[in-house]
């Protein structure tokens, strides 16, 4: 509302009417004019239902209000979306929240709830020639440094945060070696910072890939071996909500769990690691998860059962899993075409054309199924 009254002011309409005539005389269309609207909330059976965004590299305004929009007119009232650390601070004490405070403010004004996802190293604070998941030890302190700046900027805004992305795997560790215990230890510095700027702000642990990587392997960790390991190096103290991942690969989400499986019920497993290390009564998210539908990949299902199997999961997680407030699939929408099999996973096209999936599962969010 301040944004449109500014607009409204005799100097400012001027400015917009030069603005556009110039477009206009080199041209150039203008970009449209987005108002965050009406405050919205979302209309569904299964309040545990969600999406993860990918809104990180949208340019747009109106692509990241019209992407919001969908997602609550599909009946999805949780939001993960990925805020990645080196473009918020691209120098060390200088941050930037206006692409960010873009994404939050319409999310919020559509009724959504949103879970930040934290990561993504900037150049200033990892060695020359590392990848943007390398985080050394020294550098935890200026990563706590930045929790703290997003959870102060964000208070009342985001009452939830993910620390970090799949530590189990080397890939996202900057390929060091999987470590529960400097993951913990990056947890600590996290969660202490983060409780210093909002006490009600939730912490989000784990976040981890679902693999059976054996002992010592160079790609990663075994998830359920992890977590014990976390708790084992003190994680309990320092995390509210336990973030996971929940791939159904070629499995129904019905299949049972098995400690040598990886599938959506997998889940169960790691919160009976919570159970047995005295944190049963902390809540899981799912954050991550879901069916693929490409044609040719190995761990794909085919349209029809990736629709039933996904409304199956989300039904499951409402009426079984007490134990988990929330389940956001990957991905409800790409900015640009991944051109992999990373396409099958979204829900709505990259021009906003809605998939089979989307309106099916609209169905189901409206009781109509």
């Amino acid at each position: 509302m301040e944004r449109l009254k500014k607009l409204r002011e005799p100097k400012n309409i001027i400015r917009l009417a030069v603005a556009v005539l110039l477009l206009w005389l080199v041209g150039m269309p203008p970009r449209p004019i987005v108002v965050l609207g009406p405050q919205q909330h979302v209309e569904t059976i299964n309040p545990k239902m969600g999406v993860h965004t990918r809104l990180t590299d949208e340019v747009e305004e109106w692509k990241i209000k019209r992407t919001l929009e969908m997602v609550r007119e599909m009946g999805a009232p949780w939001i993960v979306e990925y805020f990645p650390w080196a473009y918020y601070e691209p120098q060390k004490g200088h941050f930037n929240w206006e692409h960010a405070d873009i994404v939050v403010d319409h999310a919020r004004r559509q009724g959504l709830t949103v879970i930040a996802r934290l990561g993504f190293v900037p150049d200033w604070a990892r060695p020359k020639g590392s990848t943007v998941a390398y985080l050394h030890r020294a550098s935890f302190d200026d990563f706590g440094e930045f929790v703290y700046a997003f959870v102060s900027h964000f208070r009342g805004r985001i009452q939830h945060v993910i620390i970090w992305n799949e530590p189990n795997i080397s890939l996202e560790w900057g390929y060091q070696p999987a470590s529960p215990e400097h993951y913990t230890e990056l947890l600590r510095f996290a969660y202490i910072q983060a409780k210093q700027a909002d006490p009600e702000v939730q912490i989000l642990a784990g976040a981890l890939a679902p693999t059976l990587a054996p002992e010592g392997s160079e790609w990663g960790m075994d998830d359920l071996v992890f977590l014990q390991r976390m708790y084992d190096a003190g994680a309990k103290d320092y995390f509210d909500v336990l973030a996971i991942h929940a791939y159904g690969w070629k499995f129904p989400p019905d299949d049972p769990a098995a400690v040598d499986e990886v599938n959506f019920a997998r889940a169960e497993l790691l919160h009976q690691v919570m159970v047995r290390n005295g944190d049963g009564e902390k809540k899981c998210i799912i954050t991550e998860g879901g069916w693929n539908d490409h044609p040719r990949w190995t761990k794909a299902v085919r349209p029809g059962q990736r629709i039933e199997y996904t409304i199956r999961a989300y039904e499951k997680v409402l009426e079984e899993w007490d134990w988990c407030e929330g389940v956001a699939f990957w991905a409800f929408r790409y900015p640009r075409p991944a051109r992999t099999y990373q396409d099958y996973y979204t829900f709505v096209a990259v021009d906003f054309t809605p998939k089979p999936i989307y309106w099916e599962v609209q169905k189901y969010a409206r009781g109509e199924r």
